[in-house]
């Protein structure tokens, strides 16, 4: 185990592979979501318990809009049943937050996202952001459209702006930025997720393992090749 001084303080995971996992096994696509869905909260419930403070985790990005509608409607199934489930999970004391572009979303699940956000906001364990409809440019266009606003309305004064500034203006405001990434499945790329939070970030791929068998010898892997690099940001 890390001690707790070596633990990086955010965490992002890229949870890919669900479709792939599913059809190595002849299944539908949706059984691989069901799953990863359960390994999901299998690594929100140790990463609380080993002390990590956020952690960031890519549900649904905005080009996930682009898959077959009866894939999305079974990601979105399962978001409503996380939902559901949530007030039966509060000795877990996660704080969970909802970031990404809510506004697609239909009213009642809207209704159980403000639920789940206003029941946990006092909860003193890990902060939890659930990324849905996320996209880390939509997130830049969404911060300097509120900016530009602010500066319209006379409460920013655009020669002062900073990059403190941008951060206040991103769904993650007041968060510290991201000190590691995690991509299982194979692929190497970002994929448009947390553009601005991860300029530092150490980024860990795992390239034999899919997001429904990754479990937590996985995370403790990323944590120690994490703690053995030297993170001098630009520095010697």
């Amino acid at each position: 185990m890390i001690s707790k001084e070596l633990l990086p303080k955010h965490i992002g995971i890229i949870m890919d592979g669900n479709g792939r996992w599913a059809k190595l096994r002849g299944l539908p696509r949706q059984a691989g979501h069901k799953i990863g869905a359960k390994t999901f909260r299998k690594v929100v419930h140790y990463c609380n318990q080993i002390g990590i403070q956020y952690l960031t985790v890519y549900a649904f990005s905005t080009e996930n809009w682009k898959r077959p509608q009866e894939e999305v409607r079974a990601i979105i199934e399962l978001l409503r049943e996380y939902l559901i489930d949530a007030p039966n999970h509060k000795d877990e004391n996660v704080q969970v937050q909802f970031i990404g572009d809510l506004s697609g979303f239909d009213d009642d699940i809207l209704k159980l996202i403000a639920d789940c956000e206003e029941e946990s906001c006092q909860f003193t364990g890990m902060h939890l952001n659930i990324a849905i409809n996320y996209g880390g440019r939509d997130e830049l266009v969404h911060a300097f459209r509120a900016m530009n606003r602010d500066i319209q309305a006379g409460k920013l004064n655009p020669e002062t702006v900073t990059e403190a500034t941008v951060s206040d203006y991103l769904y993650t405001k007041g968060q510290p930025d991201v000190d590691l990434i995690i991509r299982p499945s194979g692929e190497y790329r970002l994929s448009n997720f947390l553009i601005w939070q991860s300029a530092y970030a150490e980024y860990v791929f795992m390239d034999r393992i899919l997001w429904p068998d990754f479990n937590e010898s996985y995370i403790d892997k990323a944590l120690e090749e994490f703690a053995s690099r030297n993170r001098r940001f630009g520095g010697v």
